[in-house]
């Protein structure tokens, strides 16, 4: 399950114009990955936006997995922290999103695991799950990419697919 950030509570700004992103009862959650590509920080962007106009709270997520081998030795430095590392892609995310969007309630999020499982995961009673794509699928630049691919698949909830280039 994705952990909150240590970005702390104090940097969450509520829906602006008494909005709490609540309708019938029911908190409206929109996800978005962040991988730090021009394509996620696009997804995010047009994320916050919509949250502007719903009062949705955005949940900004990156996963990270520790590096694997197969068959080679992999020496990775001892101060590699790939948990610190995802933290501070986010945390730098959500605080450039804040400063366009002071309205929009973010909530940073870092998993451990395979981003397309933890996306997935995310999706379950968001109310959308957004998604960059650098279109490295199978046919670079024919399909969207592997990740955005799975989640389009086996989300909770509808899918965007935000591509890069033209």
């Amino acid at each position: 399950m994705p952990e909150q950030s240590d970005v702390t509570d104090e940097e969450v700004v509520p829906g602006g114009s008494g909005s709490t992103g609540r309708t019938a009862g029911r908190d409206h959650r929109l996800v978005v990955g962040m991988d730090g590509s021009p394509q996620s920080l696009a997804a995010l962007d047009w994320v916050a936006n919509l949250a502007e106009a719903t009062g949705a709270s955005v949940e900004v997520l990156a996963s990270w997995e520790w590096p694997t081998n197969f068959g080679a030795t992999l020496v990775v430095s001892s101060d590699y922290d790939p948990h610190a590392d995802a933290e501070a892609l986010v945390g730098g995310a959500v605080r450039d999103a804040r400063a366009r969007h002071p309205s929009v309630s973010f909530v940073p999020l870092v998993a451990r695991g395979r981003p397309a499982t933890m996306l997935v995961e995310a999706s379950a009673g968001a109310d959308l799950l957004a998604v960059g794509s650098r279109g490295h699928g199978e046919v670079s630049g024919a399909l969207i990419g592997s990740v955005a691919e799975h989640c389009a698949a086996h989300a909770h909830c509808p899918v965007l697919v935000i591509r890069g280039g033209r």
